[in-house]
């Protein structure tokens, strides 16, 4: 089973779980656009998953990196990134203010829009070593995928954690405050990289 697969069921396998905690109506009525923006907000229904709903986001995040990083393609990885995040800007205001609480648990949007942007320092140190694009074998791979979970464990650490500036930002008013911690994190996550690369460098000589 190639990686490409394994994304693919991760990803359905999480959107039939969060469907599993969903209470649907006795007589479902049509979503109204601003309740779709709340869904994609909450992670396509992963946050409403009433456990480690930011872990949950997290992995769906990881998702979406391999859908970006499969494309080879250096400006797709940047723009997907930077596109991702300005929707989470967007669509978690949008959810706050439909909630009516500040910075709402189920809402999980920045946690996945910030995930890929923890693999850049990786990805950068992948062109500087081969000049080229990593792929989706580049993380996904049988010897690669528990660096790529120490990435997404050091993210959550982070972002749980929140240190300075972090917790900080989260005085910025409505979906700035929500993201930009969790771009605050992934920062410390590619300086834990580099730092380690570097030492690995360094004993390697």
């Amino acid at each position: 089973m190639g990686a490409g697969e394994i994304i693919l069921i991760v990803a359905l396998a999480l959107i039939l779980l969060s469907k599993a905690f969903l209470n649907p109506p006795a007589q479902p009525a049509a979503p109204t656009s601003r309740e779709f923006l709340l869904w994609i907000a909450q992670g396509f229904g992963v946050g409403r998953i009433p456990f480690a709903p930011g872990t949950f986001g997290s992995v769906v995040g990881v998702v979406w990196f391999g859908l970006l990083v499969a494309s080879r393609k250096l400006w797709v990885l940047i723009g997907g990134t930077l596109a991702g995040l300005a929707l989470s800007v967007w669509l978690c205001d949008v959810a706050e203010k439909m909630i009516g609480r500040k910075d709402p648990g189920s809402v999980v949007l920045d946690e996945i829009a910030a995930v890929p942007l923890c693999f850049f320092s990786w990805v950068g140190i992948v062109l500087w070593q081969t000049g080229s694009e990593p792929g989706v074998e580049g993380f996904f791979s049988g010897e690669k995928w528990p660096f790529t979970l120490g990435v997404v464990a050091a993210f959550r650490f982070f972002d749980i954690l929140k240190p300075w500036p972090a917790r900080q930002s989260q005085h910025l008013p409505g979906g700035w405050g929500i993201t930009i911690d969790d771009v605050l994190a992934a920062g410390y996550v590619n300086a834990v990289v580099l730092v380690l690369y570097a030492g690995r460098m360094l004993v390697g000589r």
